[in-house]
């Protein structure tokens, strides 16, 4: 698509966020390495989120570190504008496989807009927070920190996400799964395996009819239904009949309803296979539920008309098929944008090794900044278009809370 060419005041506001992108382009650049190199995991990003809180404080950023009770999660805020806007820095590696998500390249874009923006704060009327948000692969660190009281008096959230080449950069219609996360533990009786088998209840037997009984319902779901388990305990020695075993499992869909649905279908599988062997069972949640992702036409659009100009491809989404993000559960309060951000020539799935080096690459480097700079033009056209912004002010998020009055 063409890009339209802007009213001379919207171009100039346009170039000046484009430079401050540029300006600090090497400084981004560093830290983005740094948080690549560091491959900090959930709830652990303790120098992944320094480098980023540091920066920010940097370029006049008032930090405040330990945000919700988080060590690891900050609030970088300027301006005092009568509209909030977030910019959410993720920073967490997977496990072993390092930044196969290229959360490396989140942390860049955000920090590189937020920067870019902090000079226009007062002019655009806004108060800029740029929030550290640990813990999204695994604990719901948005989750946790939206409920206590980092987005309150938030009216539009926004951060991208790295996904392989060939993916649209139009956000629209575009969404991500719900997915909640629990443990199955199966508790049997121990015996000797072979002097007296038969007096022992195997709980690892349990954990084995409740992947079979589990494989067998992935024939009678949704095709973008997804299951996904593994056994992380199942006994340690053979001459004894296990008695504890643990699976640890998750389950995914579009909407809340489907959700809840194909859950009850899997706890169904487990309760079976305790019933068969006689093992007794208890379910334990893991991890904050993510809810389904919700994208802003609005900010949408104004992302898509951004990267027009970069000339890249923001032709209609099919839809994401498959994926979860807490960021699901901000957009379902506040205005959100999460657009997804194509690295040119990453032909390989995320949550790869391959992935997590194409996420380091300079190609992945280029398209950081475009996007940190259609993050910074899309967070000024929502603020100084009259409708959005005040749709977007009677959007502020007020949690409710209960008191002994009542709910408020």
């Amino acid at each position: 698509m063409e890009a339209k060419e802007p009213p001379p005041a919207v171009q100039s506001l346009r170039t000046a966020l484009a430079e401050g992108v540029t300006t600090w382009k090497p400084r981004v650049l560093a830290m983005a390495r740094q948080i690549h190199a560091l491959k900090e995991v959930s709830f652990e990003e303790v120098h992944s989120a320094g480098a980023a809180a540091d920066l920010l404080a940097e370029g006049g950023f008032e930090v405040e570190h330990g945000t919700g009770g988080l060590p690891t999660a900050f609030t970088a805020t300027a301006g005092s504008g009568d509209l909030t806007v977030a910019l959410c820095v993720e920073y967490d590696a997977l496990p072993d496989i390092g930044h196969a998500c290229g959360h490396n390249l989140i942390a860049g874009a955000s920090v590189a807009a937020a920067l870019a923006l902090r000079p226009h704060v007062d002019a655009l009327g806004i108060t800029l927070k740029t929030i550290g948000t640990p813990a999204e692969e695994h604990g719901g660190g948005k989750a946790l920190l939206l409920e206590r009281g980092a987005f309150d008096g938030v009216s539009l959230a926004l951060m991208v996400h790295p996904v392989q080449d060939g993916v649209t950069y139009n956000p629209a219609g575009t969404s991500a799964q719900a997915v909640g996360r629990y443990r199955a533990v199966f508790t049997g009786k121990a015996a000797h395996a072979a002097a007296a088998p038969h007096q022992g209840v195997n709980a690892a037997d349990a954990a084995v009819l409740s992947q079979v009984a589990v494989g067998l319902l992935r024939q009678q779901i949704p095709g973008d239904h997804r299951i996904a388990l593994y056994v992380a305990e199942g006994g340690h020695v053979t001459n004894i009949i296990p008695e504890r075993t643990v699976v640890e499992f998750e389950c995914r869909a579009f909407t809340l309803k489907e959700y809840e649905s194909l859950l009850e279908r899997v706890r169904r599988c487990f309760e079976g296979a305790a019933l068969a062997t006689g093992a007794t069972l208890a379910f334990e949640d893991t991890e904050p539920l993510y809810e389904p992702l919700i994208q802003d036409a609005a900010l949408a659009a104004h992302w898509t008309e951004a990267m027009d100009v970069f000339g890249k491809d923001t032709s209609p989404s099919a839809g994401i098929s498959g994926g979860s993000t807490d960021m699901g559960n901000i957009s379902q309060v506040i205005p959100s944008l999460h657009p997804w951000l194509s690295i040119p020539g990453a032909d390989v799935p995320i949550h790869s090794h391959a992935f997590a080096a194409l996420a380091d690459s300079p190609e992945a480097y280029a398209v950081m900044f475009e996007a940190a700079t259609a993050l910074a033009w899309t967070i000024a056209a929502a603020a100084t278009t009259s409708t959005e912004r005040a749709r977007l002010s009677k959007s502020a998020y007020r949690r409710q809370t209960v008191t002994q009055e009542g709910t408020s």
